[in-house]
């Protein structure tokens, strides 16, 4: 115990000193460490203030590796629902968040927070949900409808009670457990999930593909820790890059394999690689999503600019004399990236605290 607590001091006090000095409020450092160092030496633990909560959360976004979007870390707004403890207040929450991020499609970054890992497993909150709003992925006969990504988690959610339509884009239900409960299942209403029908600028007959996307992606899994607190329960959102949607959801062949379908209305050559048929089906595809969410109202980037928002955030954190940290082989977009400023770029790919962890188990 005496090691855990020496670590978990160590822990709170750099991110404190990361955050007050961020905040130029270097004269309160001392006192508010020696509370955190009471409440450790009292309790095991101590809590974050909500300014501070929400200030590690932002950090954690500013030093994600794995994300493109960082340049805007300071706009992250958060709930705090740390003091929800029942599976109907926290199902409550995350609709607020829903609503509250999708903003008519005016998408505002959100972290949902709640309560710290601290007090025992039996206490511990955890979604089942990889992202809030997710399609089904349903085994048939003929083939996967839906989202094969999904498939585990329908079936677990029909394990507990839930069915779906059956179509290529039911929206799973939020499952909530707490401890080890048995987890609960409960339905995201209609009205709170903003959709995108698919059509393109040029192509008259792609909307006859019925395909759509939801409009937020919020990542519901990730561990958030913040000054040696782990908060297994924070889920958060960006707004999509559209290769997210259109180069990999729709496009991978694990996913919903569309880039033969497209292939074929265009007409092109799919017997052969040479005819670059994948590429040209692959770009369209793309220009039909960013087009679709434009014409919607919806926020989304293309991948250039969202390249070169990461060159503005580099040159902004050179200047404030901190060092970017990277895993390229996620920032570098899944089309064209030679053609972006990431291509030639090199990254240290270290950890740096507070940061999201994905889980390291599954509960289904």
């Amino acid at each position: 115990m005496p090691h855990t607590s020496t670590r978990l001091l160590h822990e709170a006090e750099t991110f404190i000193r990361t955050a007050y000095t961020e905040w130029g409020r270097t004269d309160e450092i001392g006192s508010r460490l020696r509370e955190i160092a009471s409440d450790i030496g009292l309790l095991g633990r101590y809590e974050h203030t909500r300014e501070e909560a929400e200030y590690g959360a932002r950090l954690a976004w500013r030093n994600s590796n794995r994300c493109i979007g960082r340049l805007f870390w300071r706009s992250l707004r958060l709930l705090d629902f740390r003091q929800l403890s029942r599976e109907e207040d926290i199902y409550e929450a995350l609709l607020q968040h829903i609503d509250f991020a999708t903003n008519k499609g005016n998408i505002l970054p959100t972290l949902s927070l709640f309560a710290a890992d601290t007090e025992g497993s039996e206490h511990r909150v955890r979604l089942w949900n990889h992202q809030l709003i997710r399609y089904a992925g349903y085994v048939t006969e003929n083939g996967v409808i839906g989202d094969p990504a999904s498939i585990r988690l329908t079936r677990a959610a029909e394990q507990l009670g839930w069915r779906g339509a059956g179509t290529a884009f039911d929206v799973l239900p939020l499952i909530v457990q707490i401890g080890t409960r048995k987890p609960r299942w409960f339905p995201i209403p209609q009205e709170l999930v903003l959709e995108v029908p698919l059509h393109h600028p040029e192509l008259d007959w792609f909307a006859s593909l019925g395909l759509r996307w939801y409009t937020v992606p919020m990542i519901a899994d990730m561990r958030l820790e913040i000054g040696g607190i782990h908060y297994p329960c924070a889920p958060f959102n960006g707004w999509y890059m559209g290769t997210e949607i259109g180069a990999r959801n729709l496009a991978d062949a694990d996913r919903y394999n569309m880039l033969p379908i497209v292939a074929a209305r265009m007409g092109l050559d799919t017997s052969t690689n040479v005819s670059l048929w994948k590429d040209r089906a692959l770009l369209e595809l793309n220009a039909s999503v960013l087009h679709s969410f434009k014409s919607a109202g919806v926020s989304i980037v293309d991948h250039h600019t969202a390249s070169e928002q990461l060159m503005r955030f580099e040159q902004q954190e050179r200047q404030a004399g901190r060092a970017v940290t990277g895993d390229w082989t996620w920032l570098i977009p899944p089309v064209s990236p030679a053609t972006t400023p990431v291509w030639g770029h090199a990254y240290a790919n270290e950890i740096v605290k507070p940061n999201f962890f994905a889980p390291t188990d599954s509960p289904y």
